[in-house]
């Protein structure tokens, strides 16, 4: 399918285009439109690595069987919304080790860059939590060292700002410590 000759894809239309992109060109489908994403400064794929690498400790030392996945994992919102998160932790269910899609995630994290700040705190927000498997968002600001959390509290979605301290994400049932999500990048800068 040739990306020129069609305004609008469903979900399905996309993920099946994507999967016969190149290596490395990536996508994510907003309101129907594929959206190319920009290439990533140093600063966004050190907290995002970071981030990764957090989670995965976090979760092998409470020993639960969740998969942590990087970029290149997409998460289909409905039918004319698939996002592709910086990191997506799957709990419970298991996933498709041949899939591009994480069918259930349970947290999902952005880490902010200037081209997506405005997407990731409204449209991602929303769509995320959309899907009842997700219990979590998390949105990185790495110019701030600040996380953003996100979560089910009741009927509604609940915020916290942390800059330090502790990080407690139940459901699953993990502690992550937030200046982990910043200590690349601070090795770099100093």
């Amino acid at each position: 399918m040739n990306l020129a000759d069609r305004s609008t894809m469903t979900a399905a239309e996309f993920l099946q285009w994507t999967s016969e992109l190149p290596e490395g060109d990536r996508y994510e489908l907003v309101a129907g439109e594929p959206v190319a994403m920009a290439p990533e400064r140093n600063r966004h794929n050190l907290v995002k690595i970071d981030c990764l690498l957090s989670l995965r400790q976090a979760i092998r030392t409470a020993r639960l069987g969740c998969t942590i996945l990087g970029d290149g994992a997409t998460v289909e919102i409905d039918g004319s919304n698939v996002y592709e998160p910086d990191v997506t932790v799957q709990c419970g269910k298991p996933i498709d080790v041949d899939a591009t899609v994480a069918s259930h995630p349970t947290i999902l994290v952005e880490v902010l860059s200037p081209s997506t700040k405005g997407v990731d705190t409204s449209d991602k927000l929303i769509g995320y939590f959309q899907l009842p498997s997700v219990e979590h968002y998390l949105v990185i600001d790495p110019v701030r060292y600040a996380v953003i959390h996100h979560y089910r509290a009741g009927d509604g979605i609940g915020t916290s700002l942390l800059r330090e301290g502790a990080l407690k994400l139940d459901p699953p049932g993990i502690e992550l410590n937030i200046v982990d999500f910043f200590e690349s990048l601070k090795a770099s800068i100093d």
